[in-house]
């Protein structure tokens, strides 16, 4: 939430913290990864973290746990919020550490009793740099006591991508439903998503097959749905050049300025309250391999009682799909489940929210998590 203060990555935190406060645990937010922070408004990495640490404290304000986060500013050695002193105790005396999405290096300042928990939001990219014998893979997996992955199919049949030899709990992501509960109503705007036009940086090449960190070029395959359907679809994303928006505008998708979006985290929660429900595709190294992963921002829409229409990453083995959740593999069945939430929307809207109390509330999700490293 620091390095990159956008509402998306905020509220992927935020569920965990209060979620597990919820169940009675005392929680703290520490960020000392030392990474350089992004400011969302200039689009660069600066040397002044003036509005990555404003943009944290109202983040952890929002949830009622103001005074319990640090953030570590490496290039000023500068700590935000309760400070240095106040970290090396929480190290000391926590009977868990979570590193989401493996944010932190974990080292000897972290292990000092604590249990290390991993929890891989992005599944299948370290597990093929495993078995390709990346070090630097197994050094993530090895600093820590346990560990989750949202790629729910891992370990399993149903899914080729080799573990290595270790051992990945399935979970999801966890949603709190009160925070995002608003009425559907049958005249709601439009399907909607908030995407990156293409990712970088993480894409594995494994047994002569090369898997892609990005979902642009399956975003791009099912760009003719709403034009299909003949309904306009929106998009918070900020195309490369003229040429893509013009794209974009002829299939009937209008483009939305994703950081007014997810610039503070309730114009997030607006932009999802106010849509009629998701219409989203995954990343490449999601899909192919049927990993199961799930994204931690339709849950959001799910709990809103928007209907979630995705592409299929074989989620679909441990969620229901077909009411309030479609799951698609190809274009006519994208375009079919548009049809078949238009015929029915409020529906398929009361589904959505079920979907969401019964497979993502984060109680269900984190007390299933605690349990299996047992605090």
């Amino acid at each position: 939430m620091g390095r990159y203060p956008m509402a998306g990555v905020a509220w992927q935190a935020l569920q965990y913290l209060l979620g597990l406060a919820r169940l009675g645990y005392e929680v703290y937010y520490a960020e000392d990864s030392g990474a350089p922070p992004y400011n969302p408004e200039l689009l660069t990495v600066t040397d002044d973290a003036a509005y990555n640490v404003e943009f944290l404290r109202k983040a952890m304000d929002r949830i009622g746990l103001g005074d319990r986060w640090i953030y570590w500013d490496e290039r000023t050695d500068r700590y935000h919020g309760l400070g240095r002193e106040a970290l090396e105790d929480l190290y000391r005396r926590a009977g868990s550490i979570w590193n989401i999405c493996g944010a932190t290096r974990v080292g000897e300042r972290q292990r000092q009793g604590a249990k290390l928990v991993y929890v891989e939001t992005d599944p299948v990219v370290d597990e093929l740099r495993l078995a390709n014998g990346d070090p630097g893979a197994r050094e993530v997996f090895d600093a820590h006591d346990f560990l989750f992955t949202y790629g729910e199919n891992l370990g399993t049949p149903f899914c080729p991508v080799p573990l290595s030899g270790y051992t990945l709990h399935p979970t999801r992501p966890p949603v709190l439903l009160d925070l995002w509960e608003s009425p559907p109503h049958p005249a709601a705007g439009s399907f909607s998503t908030i995407a990156t036009w293409e990712n970088r940086g993480k894409d594995v090449e494994f047994r002569g097959e090369l898997y892609r960190w990005s979902k642009h070029q399956n975003f791009l395959d099912y760009l003719a749905v709403p034009l299909r359907c003949g309904i306009d679809f929106e998009v918070a994303i900020r195309p490369p050049g003229e040429a893509e928006t013009t794209l974009l505008r002829s299939r009937r998708w209008r483009t939305v300025d994703p950081f007014q979006v997810s610039r503070d985290l309730d114009a997030y929660v607006r932009f999802i309250q106010g849509s009629r429900g998701e219409f989203t595709v995954a990343k490449d190294i999601y899909v192919r391999p049927r990993s199961g992963w799930f994204s931690d921002r339709s849950v959001c829409y799910l709990a809103a009682g928007r209907p979630v229409i995705t592409q299929e990453t074989g989620f679909s083995r441990h969620v229901p799909q077909g009411l309030g959740l479609l799951s698609f593999s190809t274009l006519d069945e994208a375009c079919a489940a548009v049809e078949r939430v238009e015929a029915d929307y409020l529906r398929h809207a009361r589904a959505a929210r079920e979907i969401a109390r019964e497979y993502f509330a984060a109680e269900r999700v984190l007390r299933a998590m605690v349990e299996v490293i047992g605090i």
